[in-house]
């Protein structure tokens, strides 16, 4: 190899990356811990990040709608707060809704738990009349009491300083995370006021440092990420309206208890993808259990219906054609998504995977309309040589 200047500045970049590589695998323990401490100070900025990014889906269609012109300065604060105050209003109606549905489910819940409870006491009377070796047994089991008692003090006198300690330790995190919302809610509105100047700026930089052709390779990836995100938060939410009123309905022909509640709840939870409702079904189903078990048992069995409705028809075609990823993908992303990250991993990975898949299936076309091309060239070529024997 010719030591030029190029292959040089090659060579120290080489030398430079190895050395790096080598000092953070010696002191991966240390670099994790620096990590995570630079992680913690811009994580409200990520999250303002990530609500902007959610809130700018509404803004763009308000901002749209209103009647005023493209280069009108209010246009953008007044759709700001138009959004602001759909977002609040639509948690408010919600509560507004399920509260007094939760009043009464409790009032309820006082009234058929004692019933419920006596009925399990009854039960097992019954049964240990029907089995006196159960009864003989239970009584013949000794229990050391004073040690017992000694071991509770224990606890409870070393466990006295943890419970403060833990008291506290919660209080902080409360407050640390209020605090974090409000910078995160904050920035995130400077974005949304700033959103084309902050772009521009962006793409000045790329242009500035990176070569023309990575800075417009990001610039598509990075639009390809914004219309797959925007376009899964759309479908999630429609979707996510769908099941929730499909339960309502169908609770409301069967009369079961508590629909509006169970259908908000499902509503919510559906927001999680595809596994989301099955919370919803789980607290529903214990609420119909205190009231009357045969509901409980009719609420499950309904569920399983408009679950395998929704999982086969709806969502797949709701969620999975907003986003461009096959049915069969949608499954895989959200089962590796929890696997992973939990919630937030299931909401990041379906159109994390989209992004994926669509430059996948771009670069998977291009080599092969090469292939094509250069299989078309050397036929040509073949076909353009003279045959052996008549070539004077």
């Amino acid at each position: 190899m010719e030591l030029n200047d190029s292959n040089i500045k090659k060579l120290r970049w080489l030398i430079v990356f190895t050395v790096a590589v080598v000092v953070i695998g010696v002191n991966y323990r240390r670099v994790f811990a620096v990590f995570m401490m630079i992680f913690g100070f811009i994580s409200p900025f990520l999250l303002g990040g990530v609500m902007a990014f959610i809130l700018n889906v509404p803004m763009r269609r308000i901002e749209k709608l209103l009647p005023m012109k493209e280069n009108n300065r209010l246009r953008r604060p007044i759709s700001l707060v138009l959004t602001l105050l759909f977002v609040v209003g639509l948690l408010l109606l919600v509560i507004f809704v399920v509260m007094p549905q939760l009043f009464e489910t409790f009032m309820s819940l006082q009234n058929s738990i004692p019933v419920f409870l006596a009925g399990v006491k009854k039960g097992a009377e019954d049964l240990f009349a029907q089995n006196p070796e159960i009864l003989d047994y239970i009584n013949g089991i000794q229990i050391d009491w004073k040690s017992f008692s000694e071991d509770v003090i224990g606890f409870l006198s070393s466990g006295a300083s943890t419970v403060l300690n833990s008291t506290i330790t919660a209080a902080v995190s409360i407050v640390s995370g209020v605090t974090t919302f409000g910078i995160a809610l904050v920035f995130a509105i400077y974005i949304l006021l700033q959103k084309e100047t902050l772009s521009a700026q962006m793409k000045k930089l790329m242009r500035a440092f990176l070569p023309d052709r990575i800075t417009e390779n990001i610039l598509s990836v990075a639009d390809l990420a914004y219309n797959t995100f925007s376009h899964f938060l759309t479908g999630q939410c429609l979707e996510a309206v769908i099941l929730g009123t499909m339960f309502f309905i169908t609770l409301s022909v069967l009369r079961l208890p508590y629909a509006l509640l169970v259908g908000v709840l499902i509503a919510f939870t559906a927001l999680i993808p595809i596994f989301g409702a099955f919370i919803g079904c789980v607290i529903g189903a214990f609420l119909m259990l205190m009231v009357k078990p045969l509901d409980a048992l009719l609420f499950v069995a309904v569920f399983f219906i408009l679950q395998q409705i929704e999982g086969n028809l709806i969502y797949p075609h709701v969620v999975g054609n907003s986003v461009g990823l096959p049915s069969i993908w949608v499954l895989v992303a959200v089962t590796i998504g929890g696997s992973a990250m939990g919630i937030a991993g299931m909401l990041i990975f379906i159109p994390l995977c989209s992004v994926l898949y669509s430059l996948l299936r771009g670069t998977v076309y291009a080599r092969l309309e090469k292939k094509n091309q250069e299989q078309k060239k050397n036929r040509g070529k073949v076909k353009a040589q003279p045959e052996p024997g008549r070539a004077k």
